[in-house]
């Protein structure tokens, strides 16, 4: 199997505030690991939610209002065809018409690249946040979270495969903002069943996967599954995610790599911070595990760098975020001449 690389190479969220889709490229090609940008400003197709809606049964789409609602009704009604094309891989992957980007990246030579990567939205994000006539997430329904599962699932693997056409070591974010509420106490939806849930959606993903979320969700569960990469906002997060360097340590001991994101793309705080003081806070958190055990040599070597989060709103549009993928390069030569 693929391995993903480590070693401090950069990569980055693919949310990005770009209009531009050449531009966008570019950036995501600046970096060690390129993706496919997803360009909500772009267009409304491009939003994250949107195109992870692509072909669900029951999704009502307003481009016009640019708003995501589900009908029952139009569930029950499309069901049966979408599941008489469960073995058409074009019918599960992003079409160009909901996402320009994503083939334009792949008509790129990707080859000698360490890696690429591709994304979709998870389920229980989407379950969150695409809401019913009754304004409830759809994630609480007994009838459609069983086939969002599978549905997610089907769409991420055959991503992954046409990325692994342009690149052998391609693997894929399952983007997951929405594990940060799943234990916390919903109606309908409890934590034993979220948990069984998680584990039979990655039983079912390809590798090489992975999950990355910006938020505080329960690391010790996360770490704990069966995942190949763990993409995180260490920036915020930092201080409580080194107090469980025990699920860290077995998490490296099975070869997972971490994808560190300290670098902020917010415009305030990126002006606050300078490269060299947030190179120390990283490795402040390093040295912490290192203290509790955690072997620098392997951590180092399955660990990449990215910025902390995505960030649509600046006020000087996309210019941060394109300085914060700078940076994220001079912090990988800080530490790489430190460490490799």
């Amino acid at each position: 199997m693929p391995r993903i690389p480590g070693n401090l190479l950069t990569t980055a969220m693919a949310v990005m505030p770009h209009t531009d889709v050449q531009r966008a490229l570019d950036m995501a090609l600046s970096l060690d690991v390129p993706f496919w940008p997803q360009l909500p400003h772009y267009s409304y197709y491009e939003d994250m939610y949107v195109q992870a809606a692509e072909h669900f049964p029951g999704i009502l789409l307003d481009m016009e209002k640019r708003t995501l609602k589900f009908s029952f009704e139009k569930f029950n009604q499309e069901l049966e065809k979408t599941l008489l094309r469960l073995e058409d891989p074009d019918y599960f992957d992003v079409s160009e018409t909901y996402s320009v980007v994503y083939h334009r990246f792949l008509e790129l030579d990707l080859a000698q690249r360490p890696a690429i990567r591709g994304q979709l939205e998870g389920p229980i994000s989407f379950g969150f946040n695409v809401l019913d006539q009754d304004e409830r997430p759809i994630l609480f329904d007994d009838t459609v979270r069983p086939f969002m599962l599978d549905f997610m699932a089907r769409r991420i693997n055959v991503q992954l495969t046409r990325l692994k056409e342009r690149n052998a070591n391609a693997f894929m974010f399952v983007d997951e903002p929405g594990l940060q509420f799943l234990f916390s106490a919903m109606a309908g939806y409890g934590d034993i069943k979220a948990r069984d849930d998680m584990d039979y959606f990655f039983a079912q993903v390809d590798r090489p996967r992975g999950i990355h979320l910006c938020g505080n969700p329960d690391w010790d569960f996360l770490l704990r599954m069966d995942l190949d990469v763990l993409s995180l906002d260490v920036h915020t997060n930092g201080e409580i995610f080194v107090s469980y360097a025990k699920a860290i340590q077995k998490f490296l001991d099975r070869g997972g790599v971490l994808v560190w994101g300290m670098v902020p793309t917010g415009f305030e705080a990126f002006e606050k911070e300078a490269i060299p003081y947030l190179t120390e806070r990283l490795e402040d958190v390093w040295q912490t595990l290192w203290s509790k055990g955690i072997d620098r040599d392997l951590l180092i070597s399955q660990s990449m760098l990215s910025p902390a989060t995505c960030c649509l709103i600046n006020p000087d549009k996309e210019k941060t975020v394109e300085r914060a993928f700078s940076a994220v390069n001079q912090m990988k030569e800080i530490l790489g001449n430190k460490y490799l």
